[in-house]
């Protein structure tokens, strides 16, 4: 009888124990996302155009250059919150499931079990976007892939958005979009065109969850090629930084006020600071008084001194890149990532 006694009183502490471990979520949840610049691994796919990024190629890609950008990225990522290791982050110019493993378990990453949800897309240079999730913190509950299809040209091939439905402690269900939209290489009214049509793709997935529940709470990430005030996000996501009267499917763009009025971006062109990575949320992540939410200041630009290069051509500060055309300079991304922390009482 004894033996039995210990072993329900056991049993009871475990379920009480599980219970205050539901009940006690932490106080703040770090989201980041991050453009990595072509994290791509050394194995040739015949299916995509990474030629490039193999060994014996012009830019001489090779192990030891993946695994020191293995690395430095595991650094940034892991330094972002001094206090723990982000919960959320979204990636870019990742070339497959395959990096994504390797990047899970470099530095200080692996201190904590990462989940990963990884699409392949129909870029033709393999690159994707991808969202890791601390297993400990955050329920992945389904996710897609949407593509988006520019009509005036369905040749035409991007990356996908990677829509991830989840559950946080302290929050309930989060809607995560991960984005990388079309580039401005061949001009930015050129290409303009192709970014305003994933902002209408990503605008009809963010009004289909509205219409199933009105105080959603959504988050939006990516290296969108444009910057807050450009058409794309501006008015045709309705992504801006309206404060007072705005309506429930209204979102903020917590990078717009640091574009705005403080001339801060995350990628540098010809001396030009860009704010092309941003962080957008629904209103129901901006008002909430018991759970997660965030600040209106609450977007941040993560850099430290080693990630940076002094141009002496443009007498600027950049990010660090991995590699210049051939060139190899050993930088971890010509991005900086971003980043909010969400907070409860």
């Amino acid at each position: 009888m004894r033996l039995q006694a210990l072993i329900i009183l056991f049993l009871l502490s475990g379920i009480v124990f599980g219970q205050n471990e539901k009940l006690k979520p932490k106080k703040s949840f770090t989201v980041v996302f991050y453009n990595v610049e072509n994290l791509f691994d050394t194995v040739d796919d015949p299916l995509t155009e990474d030629d490039e990024f193999t060994p014996g190629s012009e830019k001489n890609w090779s192990t030891e250059r993946y695994q020191k950008k293995l690395e430095d990225i595991s650094k940034v990522l892991s330094s972002i919150n001094k206090k723990e290791l982000p919960q959320i982050i979204g990636l870019c110019e990742i070339e497959n499931r395959k990096v994504l493993q390797d990047l899970v378990k470099t530095g200080k990453l692996k201190k904590k079990e990462y989940g990963i949800v990884h699409e392949d897309s129909h870029d033709t240079r393999g690159i994707d976007v991808a969202l890791l999730y601390r297993k400990d913190e955050f329920k992945s509950v389904s996710h897609k892939a949407i593509p988006v299809v520019f009509r005036f040209d369905s040749t035409l091939k991007t990356r996908d958005i990677l829509y991830v439905k989840g559950k946080a402690p302290g929050s309930g269900i989060l809607h995560i979009f991960v984005n990388h939209w079309s580039s401005r290489r061949e001009g930015q009214q050129q290409t303009e065109q192709k970014r305003i049509f994933s902002a209408v793709t990503l605008r009809k997935s963010v009004d289909s969850i509205f219409n199933l529940e009105p105080e959603a709470k959504i988050i939006i990430m990516g290296d969108f090629n444009d910057e807050p005030t450009n058409m794309s996000l501006h008015s045709v996501l309705n992504a801006t930084n309206k404060r007072k009267n705005a309506g429930q499917r209204d979102l903020y763009n917590l990078m717009y006020d640091k574009h705005n009025f403080e001339n801060a971006g995350t990628y540098s062109y010809k001396g030009n600071w860009n704010m092309l990575d941003n962080l957008i949320v629904s209103q129901s992540l901006l008002t909430d008084k018991k759970n997660y939410r965030v600040d209106y200041t609450g977007g941040k630009i993560y850099r430290d001194d080693w990630m940076i290069y002094d141009n002496p051509k443009i007498g600027d500060l950049t990010p660090n890149k991995t590699y210049g055309g051939n060139m190899y300079f050993g930088g971890v991304s010509d991005h900086l990532p971003v980043f909010m922390v969400l907070q409860r009482k």
